[in-house]
């Protein structure tokens, strides 16, 4: 049974737990406390090199350490119910929008957190090399995710989800990012009603919960 190396508090490896569960794949899962460093330890390096969760290890012994190659794998490996689309229009728009929820979305939310937080000092990008927080980059950040919304907002106006003919991988990747920008004090609903009908057919399903 895969093994996915999970942090319940973080966004990335819900993106994952949410995708395992929309596809029904069952796997283990062994928390690692980033806020106590677990992640920077010697034992999870040999595990996963660039220190991020989350990771899947697969009974092969091959080690998956993001969310693009989970993604990919669980596409191959069970592909019902599909979430990167059938037709190639259908595959272009998800991956378009995919693209776009982590980009214009949860990296804008990351540039904001990580330059200000003071438990992430030295440590404004993820990984193994330490870099020094620019506070303006969390202003532009802001300002990304605010333009973001909008730009979200109007998308939504005629359609129950973001891409293609329902919910899709897209839907998970910008569902968990706008859900993140709680760590900013924004409400990504306020004054955007089709965000916030969005947001409530994803917190219906199941696997949101997770």
């Amino acid at each position: 049974m895969p093994i996915l190396y999970d942090y319940p508090r973080a966004p990335s490896p819900r993106r994952a737990r949410i995708l395992l569960a929309e596809k029904g794949i069952a796997h283990e899962t062994r928390i690692v406390d980033l806020a106590a460093n677990e992640h920077l330890s010697d034992t999870y390096r040999a595990l996963n090199p660039g220190l991020t969760v989350p990771a899947l290890a697969l009974e092969d012994g091959t080690v998956l350490t993001d969310n693009a190659g989970i993604a990919a794998w669980a596409e191959a490996y069970k592909p019902e119910p599909p979430l990167f689309g059938t037709s190639p229009t259908d595959k272009a728009e998800i991956a378009s929008w995919n693209s776009k929820a982590e980009g214009e979305c949860l990296m804008a939310i990351a540039e904001a957190m990580r330059n200000t937080a003071p438990a992430m000092k030295d440590r404004a990008l993820p990984g193994p090399v330490n870099y020094a927080q620019i506070p303006e980059l969390a202003e532009r950040g802001k300002a990304r995710l605010m333009h973001f919304l909008d730009k979200l907002d109007a998308h939504l106006a005629d359609r129950d989800y973001l891409a293609a003919s329902g919910f899709s991988i897209a839907d998970i990747t910008c569902g968990v990012a706008v859900d993140f920008s709680r760590v900013l004090r924004i409400d990504p609903g306020e004054g955007r009603p089709n965000v916030a009908a969005w947001r409530a057919r994803l917190a219906a399903r199941p696997s949101w919960s997770l």
